[in-house]
C-alpha cells in the first residue's frame, strides 16, 4: 500500500544534522517538513554508540538551538574535572526523543517517519510494514546521508578474522562474561580512545592492554572548547590559533607552536602525528592513556588467526584467551564536495572548523530565510572533513574566510549571537575579563596576518 503525501521539505536522517536542520525551518518557516530515518528513533549514530561513549565536547554546544542539552553543570571528579559536562549516548537519545516528542511534533508542521527507507526522489518504504510513502516535495529535500561514515559499532572489521578468534565491537566490551587474558585494542581513534579509558575505568592493568596504532593523532584540547564562565579561554585559543598561524613557518611548524603551547595534545609527543580529526580530549586522559606502554605501530591490521595478528609491517603472537576489540572504521566519509544549496535540494557538508550542530543549524536558517541559491553557496561553500594535518588549516581558513561575509547578512548574524550552539555567542559578557582583552588584542593584530600565511602555506604544500 502506496500513500501520497506533500511537504514543504522532506529531511534525509533524524540525527544531528536533520534535527537541527529540522529545528531552524520549524523555528524561522512556516514550511510543513517529513522527517525520514532507517532507525527507530531520532538521534542518528547515537542510537548505535556503545554505551560508555560521551560527547568529547561539552554539552552547551551540542543539540538543536531550541532546546538546551544538560544542566551546565562543572563535573567536580574524573578525568573532565573542572570542565563543563559532557553527555553521555543515553542522555543524548533521550534528548533527541524529547526534542522529537515535545517541540517538533507538537507544532502540527512535522511528521516523522522512523524505521523507514528512503529510497530515492521521494519513494520511502518502511522496514517493519507493509507500507510505502510517495512523498511529493514542494520545496527541497535535505539530504543528511552525504557524509554518512563507517563506525565500529555498525561496521565488521576491516580486516579477516579467524575462526576461534575472541573480536568484539567496542560496544560488545561491555558485555563479555569471560575475563580475557589480555586486551588488544586495534584502532587510533576516538573509540579506540574510549575503549581504553573505558577499560582503565574498570580495574584493568595497563601491561594487560596492548593497542595497535595505524597513526598517531592530534587532539584538541579541551581546556580551550569550554562555554559559559570559561569562554575566556576558548577565545584565547582562538588567539592562540591565529598568531600560530600569522607566524608559523611550515605546517609542522604551526602544530609544533601550538601543541607548545597546549592547544593541540598528542598521546606519545615522540611519534609524529599524521591525522587531525578534531576530536577533543583532556590532558588527563592522555595522561591514563599513557599508562599503556605495548603501543604497536606496524600499520594496519589485516587479518587475526588464532595465533598471529597480521600487520601491513609484520606479525605479532596472539592467542584464544585475548580479546580483539575492534575500534577500527573509515569514520566520516570524504565524498567529492557538491554544492550545499540547489534548486531541489540541500546536501548537507560542513564549511567551518568545529561545532557540527552549529553549522547545521545555520544551514537550516539560511535555507528559511535567504531568497537565493546563489547567495547561499557564496556563503556556505563546503569543505571536506579533516583527516591529514593540511585539512586542519583549510578548514580554520575556510571559517576566516566566509565568517566576515556571514556576519554582514542581518539575519544570520542576529541569529548567530542569539543562539546556544554558537561557541562565541556569550563572549559579550566576559568582555571585560583580562584574559579575553588579551585575546581580543591578539586576535586584532594577527588576524589579518594568519588569513596570509594560511593562503601561502597550503600554497606550498605546508613545507
Amino acid at each position: 500500500m502506496t500513500e501520497v503525501l506533500e511537504t514543504d521539505y522532506l529531511i534525509v536522517g533524524a540525527g544531528a544534522a536533520g534535527m537541527a536542520f529540522a529545528d531552524a525551518l520549524l523555528a524561522h518557516s512556516d514550511a510543513s517538513i517529513t522527517v525520514v530515518d532507517r532507525r527507530h528513533a531520532p538521534g542518528g549514530h547515537w542510537i548505535d554508540a556503545y554505551p560508555y561513549v560521551r560527547l568529547h565536547q561539552p554539552s552547551a554546544f551540542y543539540g538543536v538551538s531550541s532546546m538546551p542539552l544538560g544542566q551546565d553543570c562543572i563535573d567536580g571528579q574524573g578525568t573532565n574535572a573542572g570542565f563543563y559536562e559532557l553527555a553521555s549516548a543515553d542522555e543524548i537519545r533521550a534528548y533527541y526523543t524529547r526534542v522529537m516528542e515535545r517541540h517538533l511534533l507538537p507544532s502540527g508542521r512535522v511528521r516523522y517517519l522512523p524505521s523507514c527507507d528512503h529510497l530515492g526522489a521521494g519513494q520511502v518504504r518502511s522496514r517493519l510494514a507493509d507500507r510505502s510513502w510517495d512523498v511529493r516535495v514542494r520545496r527541497k529535500t535535505i539530504d543528511t546521508s552525504y557524509l554518512e561514515g563507517e563506525v565500529p559499532a555498525t561496521s565488521p572489521p576491516p580486516f579477516e578474522v579467524d575462526s576461534g578468534v575472541r573480536c568484539v565491537s567496542a560496544g560488545e566490551l561491555t558485555r563479555i562474561t569471560e575475563r580475557p587474558e589480555r586486551y588488544v585494542v586495534v584502532g587510533a581513534g576516538k573509540t579506540a580512545v574510549d575503549a581504553c579509558l573505558w577499560l582503565l575505568d574498570q580495574g584493568v592493568p595497563p601491561a594487560s592492554i596492548r593497542w595497535i596504532k595505524p597513526r598517531e593523532s592530534w587532539w584538541l584540547n579541551r581546556r580551550y572548547h569550554q562555554p559559559h564562565s570559561l569562554l575566556p579561554d576558548f577565545l584565547n585559543g582562538t588567539a592562540m590559533q591565529l598568531e600560530a598561524i600569522a607566524q608559523a613557518s611550515s605546517i609542522p611548524d604551526l602544530f609544533a607552536r601550538l601543541e607548545a603551547q597546549g592547544f593541540f595534545l598528542r598521546v606519545d609527543p615522540g611519534v609524529p602525528a599524521t591525522m587531525c580529526r578534531g576530536a577533543i580530549v583532556t590532558e588527563a586522559e592522555l595522561t591514563r592513556l599513557r599508562e599503556i606502554q605495548d603501543v604497536v605501530r606496524l600499520g594496519r591490521v589485516r587479518r587475526i588467526t588464532a595465533n598471529d595478528i597480521v600487520l601491513d609491517g609484520g606479525r605479532l603472537p596472539t592467542t584464544t584467551a585475548t580479546l580483539h576489540i575492534h575500534c577500527a572504521a573509515r569514520g566520516l566519509a570524504r565524498p567529492p564536495l557538491r554544492p550545499i544549496f540547489e534548486a531541489d535540494r540541500v546536501t548537507v557538508q560542513p564549511f567551518m572548523w568545529s561545532f557540527a550542530c552549529y553549522q547545521f543549524a545555520m544551514l537550516g536558517v539560511a535555507e528559511a530565510l535567504l531568497a537565493s541559491d546563489e547567495e547561499k553557496n557564496k556563503l556556505f561553500p563546503p569543505i571536506a572533513y579533516w583527516d591529514a594535518n593540511t585539512d586542519y588549516l583549510s578548514a580554520f581558513l575556510a571559517s576566516l574566510a566566509n565568517e566576515r561575509a556571514r556576519s554582514a547578512v542581518p539575519a544570520l548574524a542576529q541569529w548567530a549571537k542569539a543562539t546556544r550552539l554558537n561557541p562565541l555567542g556569550e563572549i559579550g559578557r566576559y568582555r571585560q575579563h583580562p584574559l579575553t582583552m588579551d585575546a581580543m588584542e591578539r586576535i586584532k593584530r594577527f588576524g589579518a596576518d594568519a588569513v596570509k600565511n594560511a593562503v601561502q602555506l597550503l600554497r606550498s604544500g605546508g613545507l
